[in-house]
């Protein structure tokens, strides 16, 4: 079976000049993305084509698929029965018939059929030419003659080839994801493996002095590092690979090993914390000064989020500077990572939002926000949008249970109770 590549469709954009918001002041970055739209479209203009590889089905689960899976004969193959029962030439009600063999699964009747004849039939055995089949329910047998209660004409409870899938019809697109059901829709389509996209190995490095060992006694001043677990359950949710995560100290020492052993095994590398401006803020510097990451761009008027840093290390690694409060590197994974790992995958990068109308007024600030929230389906009108509560970006709980991001313009004031935002799903 060959496997090949379809393109990712990664979304385009304007130029990058018209993308950013130029800012001179000394010592900042030129290429501060205008918005968070302008920031996605910088990440994906950076994402390499998709690579495939052929996955015995066994230990496909999970995988997207990077071709189209098409049915290699009619499905199902020939005309089947879709009762237990007894398969006749037209006759009326009442006639009996003499039962003269049987058409069992995997076993068709090798006989004629004719005028006065029936033979015993199984849900999807073969069904001889110009059938219909009398149910076992609506027939009564004695001394192996049949007589149905009904009339019977060509095609009743027959199953036509291809009634599922003609031959060579398109059964899966690329980019689906392979679960139970579509593993069987494989399988069925006669392949053993499945082309499928490769997938992505990501490397997560945690920053931070205050961070302990989970489950470990909290010494003053520290807190349990969480970001770590949650970005790796991210990661494989999207259908990457996570090869390692490293927790490093705040010194610029033990961020550029942390990084720089991140940078040999991995096509992604995702680091937490450490991308602000902070005295021991050390990410941004060791990427372009110590490993010859390139920068893409840095900051992005977002909350929470802001510090979000993107570059490109010296082989093509995708690298992302995500802030270390928990929720920001939750909503900035959503933003910006999910959407990479989702092209190279193969598959479309930005999910379709949803419309909601906000359960409350929302306070509007000078840049765009992601709020978190649930929503309840209305019989009438698009379903509501409630938050998950306080939505500060150290608030670790203002991610569980979302359903997604609502994503609020930059503004003034309130937004009041009723406005339709636009509801982005967060990966379940």
């Amino acid at each position: 079976m060959g496997c090949h590549l379809r393109r990712c469709q990664v979304p385009a954009h304007d130029g990058l000049r018209g993308d950013r918001l130029l800012d001179f002041r000394p010592g900042r970055d030129l290429t501060r993305p205008a918005d968070v739209a302008a920031a996605r479209r910088l990440v994906l203009d950076h994402v390499s084509q998709p690579r495939s590889e052929l996955v015995d089905l066994t230990k496909a689960g999970g995988r997207a698929l990077a071709t189209d899976v098409l049915a290699s004969h009619a499905m199902p193959p020939f005309a089947s029965s879709a009762m237990d029962g007894y398969a006749a030439l037209p006759t009326l009600a009442g006639v009996p018939l003499r039962v003269i063999g049987e058409s069992r699964a995997g076993h068709p009747f090798a006989g004629e059929l004719h005028d006065g004849e029936a033979i015993a039939i199984s849900t999807g055995a073969l069904a001889p030419d110009g059938v219909g089949v009398v149910p076992v329910e609506f027939a009564t047998l004695d001394d192996g003659v049949v007589t149905p209660a009904g009339p019977v004409s060509v095609g009743d409870h027959v199953r036509l080839p291809g009634e599922d899938l003609p031959m060579g019809a398109v059964a899966l697109s690329a980019g689906t994801v392979l679960g139970p059901a579509e593993l069987s829709v494989t399988a069925a389509c006669g392949l053993a493996a499945g082309c499928c996209t490769v997938r992505p190995r990501v490397a997560i490095v945690v920053t931070g002095d205050e961070l302990a060992d989970l489950g470990s006694p909290l010494a003053l001043g520290q807190i349990h590092e969480s970001n770590g677990i949650g970005l790796r359950g991210l990661a494989e949710q999207s259908g990457a690979e996570v090869v390692s995560k490293a927790r490093c100290a705040d010194t610029r020492e033990a961020t550029a090993k942390a990084l720089g052993d991140a940078l040999d095994g991995a096509e992604i590398v995702i680091a937490s914390g450490g991308v602000s401006v902070g005295e021991h803020d050390h990410v941004r510097a060791v990427l372009t000064e110590d490993l010859n990451a390139k920068e893409v761009f840095w900051r992005v008027p977002l909350k929470p989020g802001g510090p979000t840093w993107f570059g490109v290390g010296p082989d093509g690694q995708l690298i992302f500077g995500l802030p270390g409060n928990p929720a920001s590197a939750f909503v900035t994974y959503t933003l910006f990572v999910a959407p990479a790992i989702r092209a190279l995958l193969g598959q479309t990068p930005l999910p379709d939002p949803w419309p909601a109308a906000t359960a409350e007024d929302l306070p509007l600030r000078n840049r765009e926000q992601a709020v978190r929230v649930t929503l309840e389906p209305r019989p009438d009108g698009p379903p509501l949008a409630h938050t998950t509560g306080a939505q500060g970006s150290h608030r670790t709980t203002s991610m569980s249970g979302a359903w997604g991001l609502a994503l609020l313009p930059a503004g003034d004031g309130l937004l009041p109770t009723g406005s339709i935002v636009q509801v982005e799903p967060l990966p379940h």
